[in-house]
């Protein structure tokens, strides 16, 4: 052995040890997979202990209510209804709404009218009333009133002709949509104007007047009548006349359906057909 060998084996300080390098065919270590940590498990609620949404479903129901807020309530419901019947009668009141000047001022006179009809007729039943009181013979004044208070109800029962002021209504309807109801309006409202006796075609109308049947087919008490539809009315002319031609009145709904009317103002209109007697099954007079 050479003498100048470390007999210890040690390596000498200045030489350093070689470097190893990784083979080509040996493969590179793979890195280590980094684990995530489980989450912790939620602490489930004690036996005892509620929830947070158990807490808020237990203030809600079931619902407490004081007597305080049963009265605002009640207040508040009350108030709606109000509002709902205000806005259901303004709406109601839209056609009177968006009249022209004229039209308004046409309507106002017309309820004047009516109103001083009203008045008229209290005042000759008073007359009546102070002529019965005053007369020297009784009597014969009540025999007269009697008399002229039967010529008034055969003309109102359709059993006496009458004559006077009034006006012609004339309805054409060539596509036959005039119903029955569209009459018995026109009839109506003639009769809320002041109309003391009505015929149409040649039929008098009376208290039980009825019209039925459908376009074209129209009857007015059991018998039919076909268009044109004439309307004699006796009545004060300057109170018909504007009443048909309100706005949204008898005129208007006509026209919407393809039909014209025609009002013609006369110092005498003849009502002539005539309505025979009948007497009632059970009412009798009281005086008898």
């Amino acid at each position: 052995m050479n003498s100048e060998e470390n007999p210890k084996g040690d390596t000498p300080k200045d030489e350093e040890p070689e470097a190893v390098v990784p083979s080509a065919d040996v493969p590179a270590p793979e890195p280590e997979p980094k684990l995530e940590p489980e989450p912790e498990p939620k602490p489930e609620p004690e036996p005892g202990q509620r929830t947070g949404r158990q807490r808020l479903a237990a203030v809600l129901w079931p619902p407490r209510v004081t007597r305080a807020q049963l009265i605002v309530a009640v207040l508040l419901f009350v108030l709606g209804l109000g509002l709902a019947i205000q806005v259901r009668s303004n709406s109601d009141n839209s056609a009177l709404r968006g009249a022209r000047q004229e039209d308004l001022v046409r309507i106002l006179d017309e309820l004047d009218n009516r109103t001083q009809r009203l008045e008229d007729e209290k005042q000759r039943l008073e007359d009546q009333r102070a002529e019965l009181e005053n007369s020297s013979d009784q009597a014969e004044e009540a025999r007269r009133q009697t008399q002229q208070k039967e010529q008034q109800l055969g003309i109102l029962a359709g059993t006496v002709a009458a004559q006077g002021p009034g006006i012609t209504l004339t309805i054409e309807d060539p596509s036959g949509t005039v119903e029955s109801d569209m009459l018995l309006d026109t009839i109506q409202e003639l009769r809320a104007a002041g109309a003391e006796a009505i015929q149409v075609n040649n039929i008098r109308v009376v208290a039980d007047t009825h019209f039925t049947g459908t376009g074209g087919e129209i009857e007015v008490d059991g018998k039919r009548i076909t268009a044109p539809y004439t309307f004699k009315v006796i009545g004060k002319p300057q109170d018909l006349e504007p009443a048909l031609n309100i706005p949204g009145g008898v005129v208007q709904t006509l026209e919407k359906e393809q039909a014209t009317a025609t009002v013609t103002r006369s110092e005498k209109i003849v009502v002539d057909a005539l309505r025979p007697a009948e007497r009632p099954d059970y009412a009798r007079s009281s005086s008898q």
